[in-house]
């Protein structure tokens, strides 16, 4: 039975280094996690039998550290939870914690390995969160969007004096005392040009206008309070700019809140319109809260929709496969889907990635450890053989 008894403990401890060599040779792989094996004692009845690898312990919950790479696309979950992949060719959902991602050439948002990342879409116009599946970028241009509001901040100067010509042109500098120009653009992504012109009277400015150097004959006037704060117009103006060629007709809503009419220089602080023109796709990141963003040359960046995060009730009964991952058993519980930094989820570190947890050090002391305890277990082997050689010689 000693025979049997030792075997079973050489056994056990080749399982042990299976396990310790699997944790030092992913000592360098991104979101690995390491394993320890647990040894339980066995019994026949009441017979004892040696020992055996009852179980194997992941240690799941342990973060490994964050290293920085500068990459927009590489993203560490600092915290529970893991992304969510799923394989388009047969359908299977993996879980990582290796947050190395991809645009493919169908627009698919992928892992290193191929399997598409899983989130939620996004909601043009709002911040709810769409339907829940894999995550794309659109490929094509964005649509240019026309201007509809323009604000314009600046301190029109105390100290100008009435022009010295009495009736304004846009052509004649000595009608107006100064005048800004605005970018505007029209429902095609055209770019144009709105023209103010100020010009001080008795009652406090007159503000014409041009569109593209034509003049537009409306005359907006502004006055100001003995504080040199704006008192009308109160509301925006709506300034009807036209029909540009081959787009549709084109009104801002022009505001003045906010400036002033100090003594001293004329200045402007803001002149800026909400619109821009059409764009193409030139990058694409990940925000801290998970939101997957297209920038456009343009200049303009749209959600995409927002990367998941799954947690389980028993992290540690998941299944882990190749690829860096893992699958969910009975035991681990069904997955349970946050938004990263919302529910059991953890924030994301973007631009990093989270490194190995093993311990190198510990589990070379582990394999010393193993290295001992085999070599006891073979002179048990060794001394039996000894007493039974020794046994047949006295027979």
């Amino acid at each position: 039975m000693s025979f049997e008894i030792a075997l079973s403990g050489i056994n056990a401890i080749n399982d042990q280094l299976d396990t310790i060599s699997n944790n030092i040779a992913n000592s360098g792989t991104y979101g690995f996690k390491s394993s320890r094996a647990n040894f339980a004692s066995a019994y026949a009845g009441t017979q004892p039998t040696g020992v055996q690898i009852g179980s194997l312990t992941q240690s799941i919950a342990v973060g490994g550290s964050i290293i920085s790479t500068g990459r927009s696309l590489d993203a560490a979950i600092q915290g529970r939870g893991f992304f969510v992949t799923r394989d388009a060719g047969s359908g299977a959902t993996q879980y990582s914690r290796v947050g190395i991602f991809n645009v493919d050439k169908d627009g698919y948002l992928t892992d290193s390995y191929g399997k598409r990342a899983q989130g939620y879409a996004a909601i043009a116009g709002s911040s709810a969160l769409g339907a829940y599946g894999d995550l794309s970028v659109p490929t094509g241009q964005v649509a240019a969007k026309a201007s509809d509001t323009l604000q314009y901040v600046g301190n029109l100067s105390a100290d100008w004096t009435p022009p010295s010509s009495a009736v304004f042109s846009s052509t004649d500098p000595l009608s107006f005392n100064s005048s800004a120009v605005s970018t505007v653009y029209d429902s095609l992504g055209a770019q144009h040009t709105v023209t103010q012109y100020f010009v001080k009277t008795g009652a406090g400015i007159d503000v014409h206008y041009a569109f593209d150097g034509t003049a537009l004959g409306t005359t907006t006037a502004l006055t100001f309070d003995t504080a040199g704060q704006l008192t009308a117009p109160a509301a925006p103006v709506a300034l009807n700019l036209g029909t540009p060629a081959g787009a549709a007709a084109l009104t801002v809503n022009l505001s003045y809140a906010g400036s002033t009419q100090f003594a001293g220089q004329a200045t402007t602080t803001v002149n800026s319109t909400n619109g821009y023109a059409s764009g193409t796709l030139t990058g694409v990141s990940l925000a801290a809260d998970g939101t997957l963003l297209a920038q456009y040359s343009n200049g303009q960046k749209q959600s995409a929709g927002t990367l998941a995060l799954a947690t389980f009730p028993n992290e540690d009964a998941l299944t882990a496969v190749s690829d860096t991952a893992w699958v969910s058993s009975a035991a681990s519980g069904n997955a349970l889907l946050f938004t990263p930094g919302s529910g059991m989820a953890g924030k994301l570190a973007t631009g990093a990635l989270e490194q190995s947890n093993v311990d190198v050090t510990s589990q070379l002391v582990g394999l010393m450890t193993a290295q001992r305890n085999y070599q006891a277990n073979s002179k048990v082997i060794s001394t039996e053989n000894a007493m039974v050689q020794a046994l047949m010689q006295a027979v």
